[in-house]
């Protein structure tokens, strides 16, 4: 595998590089022969790009930090919050209301000050992407959204990066290494994104707090081993994980001929709208969906003046023994169209979720099956708990 990240050999074996401190610390590497000290200048050398420090950049910075990346980039705009404590064990509960970056740039360099961290509190685009990822000889997809693999993706085979690919869900995870030029590229993969809410995020279907931890450790692992040119890298292959039965699952992904991005013809040449692209910028379908919502403010009016409406709660179960708005009814999404006669068009019927994203597909539906009477709580139970009711828990 040697050559996929190509380094200048360092002639002789002299330690001079290296610290006293350092041949302590990584002494347990130096006594591996896939690794010596060779290879622990190759990863002293190696700059490796993190977007996102959550869930899946938390364990994937801390592993690449204690085994010596020389630099590390970390990408996020978000600050802490006590919901990513279940999972981001690279935060504390002191931490909560800081920027991530900052918090994640403070812990790598307490635990090995020997290396160089570079926070970029922004929002990566088509603007920026490039002239960010072309410093580092890796990047790691620590991501949660649609928009931003498919940049860092077609960034990376434009700038011949690899990239390694995690994601999370429940308790399904996912890794691959996507290298245009070596392999198929994402695209090959997912040549188009879901239909916008489709595919629920962790915020609304939950993710076991381990699982991130067990996905990006996979990721901290095929980075050294890419810096390293030792083992064979998840190049061409998803591996699926399932954390309820502890199985692992191998999937080969063939590179698409017609690949828009890293086909010998490639349709795209530079960095588009990728918010177009999948579908996450404001359409006619988006303003309708507005014009169909009310504002949690507005909810709390209607029931103040005793106004004859009907409160539908389409989360699951487990969701509504958490919490609820008095006086709802609960009929999960899934269970929509099943108990439709259960919905009262007498009166207004206000539908509402965790966050307004489900609440809205349901809207969607009902208004297309005729119940034009219906409207979303915008933001959900969490931005009525909020904004308006303190008393009620939020997740």
């Amino acid at each position: 595998m040697s050559g996929l990240i190509q380094r200048q050999a360092v002639s002789g074996s002299s330690y001079a590089s290296f610290t006293m401190d350092e041949i302590r610390r990584y002494g347990r590497h130096l006594i591996m022969p896939e690794v010596g000290l060779e290879g622990q200048r190759r990863l002293k050398d190696a700059s490796v790009l993190v977007v996102g420090v959550g869930g899946l950049g938390a364990p994937v910075s801390l592993y690449l930090a204690a085994a010596g990346v020389g630099k590390i980039g970390l990408l996020d705009f978000d600050e802490v919050d006590e919901t990513n404590l279940q999972r981001q064990v690279i935060f504390s509960t002191p931490d909560v209301g800081r920027k991530k970056v900052e918090v994640a740039r403070e812990r790598l360099l307490k635990l090995n000050p020997h290396i160089e961290v570079m926070a970029y509190e922004t929002l990566i685009n088509s603007e920026n992407a490039l002239d960010i990822i072309k410093d580092y000889d890796v990047v790691v997809d620590a991501t949660d959204n649609f928009p931003t693999r498919y940049l860092l993706n077609d960034a990376c085979v434009f700038l011949k990066k690899p990239l390694i690919y995690g994601s999370i869900f429940r308790f399904d995870g996912q890794v691959s290494v996507f290298y245009a030029g070596k392999g198929p590229c994402y695209r090959c993969l997912y040549p188009e994104p879901p239909p916008p809410g489709l595919v629920p995020s962790c915020a609304e279907g939950g993710v076991l707090g381990v699982l991130p931890g067990i996905i990006g450790s996979l990721q901290a692992n095929e980075a050294l081993k890419l810096i390293l040119g030792i083992g064979e890298p998840l190049i061409g292959r998803l591996l699926l994980v399932d954390a309820l039965s502890i199985t692992f699952r191998e999937l080969r992904i063939n590179r698409d001929k017609g690949c828009p991005v890293c086909s010998e013809n490639p349709t795209i040449k530079e960095l588009i709208d990728y918010e177009q692209f999948c579908g996450t910028r404001v359409s006619g379908e988006a303003l309708d969906a507005a014009r169909n919502s009310i504002t949690p403010l507005e909810l709390k009016r209607l029931l103040e003046a005793g106004e004859e409406i009907q409160l539908i709660d389409v989360r699951e179960p487990v969701e509504w023994e958490i919490c609820r708005i008095t006086g709802a009814k609960l009929i999960p999404l899934s269970q929509l169209t099943s108990r439709l006669h259960e919905i009262d068009q007498t009166r207004k019927v206000i539908v509402y979720c965790h966050s307004g994203q489900r609440s809205a597909l349901a809207v969607k539906l009902l208004r297309e099956l005729g119940l034009t009477n219906t409207y979303n709580l915008a933001g959900g139970i969490d931005a009525y708990a909020e904004q308006i009711d303190p008393t009620i828990p939020r997740y």
